[in-house]
């Protein structure tokens, strides 16, 4: 993803990069208002004709946060809390609570667990004044429920901004509509020796053609690829790309450049909008990171990291020294890049094996690949290609900026849960 990644190499940077203050600042003015970017299709089907009904003006706030399952991508749950005004920071909005005991997070006997608003961005879904506010989970006294990361990971940011880490989050999913992906013909032949009720007899043609592809016999969901772009720009997410994956079904988009734990915000909220479009459409969308047994594709998260010495010349040796300081740390980390990950990091398929790190430049076999033009240049970024599909980005950022950065040492995330 040159266009996107090459940000995370060059000295300048656009200024909703300069903090998590200026992206706020962006975003602030357009809340509540129905962005240019959105289709008219979208729009005039999300209409309410509120005027015409006499309503009075309120804003719709969808809470939006994780359950139980954790943040891998396949549980975010939300409410609508309507509100008397549009606020202006995200630390105007209210706290809120839910039932934890239906999202497996709390005991029937204790089971109100607070949402505290962390993020809030427009909400694209609706017409109108609308917004999206992703959420911590807390107790009653305040402290994070097992499942919320944010809170830990934005310790571990906090006080280095100086460092001005800088992420590129490639998210890869696959669609799937009655059971198997887009693309691939249906059966009812029982899959012998095969334990995955995912495993389907009648596949398509080997993988190759599909990369990138544009033809109906060769691109599936593109419909929904086109759909979740527009709303996430018009969500002001920082997006900056997309494109059709090696196996038929699966899809890439790109979340960043973003400033430390905005990217795991940001990553968390496109996610969502990926579900609510696919809900709308009758699609799945999987986060699986081997949906498909055998010689195909799996789906990762890559994520692409730089510092402002990085960034500098000279800094290909914060570069290296990162990269071996994440060897060293390599069974810390691969614990923590998602479930089901030694399914897709076996050594084929462009992954390098779970059971070992290598870095190298330009290797996409390797577990950190430094860019061809990083190594020519002596500054610029980095790769990681362990995350799977369904890592919590909060997790990641975290981990790759504690250990490439401070310490290393941090423990925070050692008891988490579903991971």
């Amino acid at each position: 993803i040159a266009s996107t990644t090459a940000f995370l190499a060059t000295p300048a940077a656009p200024a909703a990069l300069r903090g998590k203050q200026a992206i706020s600042q962006r975003l602030t003015p357009s809340l509540g208002l129905r962005s240019p970017l959105l289709p008219a299709k979208l729009s005039a089907s999300r209409s309410t004709a509120t005027g015409a009904l006499g309503l009075s003006a309120k804003v719709k706030a969808e809470y939006v946060w994780i359950g139980g399952r954790g943040g891998g991508g396949d549980d975010y749950r939300s409410k609508t809390r309507i509100l008397d005004k549009m606020p202006k920071t995200v630390d105007e909005l209210p706290l809120w609570n839910y039932d934890g005991s239906s999202t497996g997070q709390a005991p029937g006997e204790d089971s109100e667990v607070y949402l505290k608003p962390a993020f809030m961005c427009p909400d694209p879904m609706r017409s109108g004044d609308s917004i999206l506010v992703l959420c911590e989970m807390l107790n009653p006294d305040m402290t994070p429920i097992p499942t919320n990361t944010r809170t830990a990971a934005a310790k571990i940011f906090e006080g280095h901004e100086a460092e001005e880490p800088w992420f590129g989050i490639e998210q890869e999913y696959t669609l799937f509509q009655d059971g198997v992906p887009l693309g691939w013909p249906k059966s009812t032949a029982r899959p012998f020796g095969e334990t995955s009720p995912l495993y389907q007899f009648g596949y398509p043609g080997p993988q190759g053609p599909y990369y990138c592809a544009v033809g109906y016999d060769v691109s599936f969901g593109r419909n929904i690829m086109e759909e979740h772009l527009d709303v996430c720009l018009a969500a002001g997410l920082e997006i900056g790309g997309t494109n059709g994956e090696v196996m038929p079904g699966q899809w890439e988009y790109q979340v960043g450049p973003c400033v430390g734990i905005d990217a795991g915000d940001q990553l968390h909220m496109s996610r969502y909008l990926l579900h609510r479009v696919c809900e709308d459409n009758g699609i799945v969308c999987s986060f699986d990171p081997k949906p498909i047994p055998g010689n195909w594709n799996g789906a990762g998260c890559h994520t692409n990291f730089s510092t402002k010495k990085m960034r500098e010349d000279g800094g290909l040796a914060a570069i290296t020294a990162a990269c071996d300081a994440y060897g060293v740390n390599h069974e810390k980390h691969i614990k923590l890049y998602g479930a089901g990950n030694e399914r897709r990091l076996t050594g084929d398929c462009e992954t390098n094996s779970i059971d070992s790190f290598k870095y190298g430049v330009a290797d996409r076999g390797a577990s950190i690949r430094i860019p061809r033009f990083t190594d020519a240049d002596g500054k610029g970024y980095l790769e990681d290609r362990r995350p799977a599909s369904n890592m919590d980005p909060y997790v990641v950022t975290a981990l790759i900026f504690d250990t490439g950065v401070l310490k290393g040492d941090t423990k925070a995330f050692d008891n988490i849960p579903s991971l």
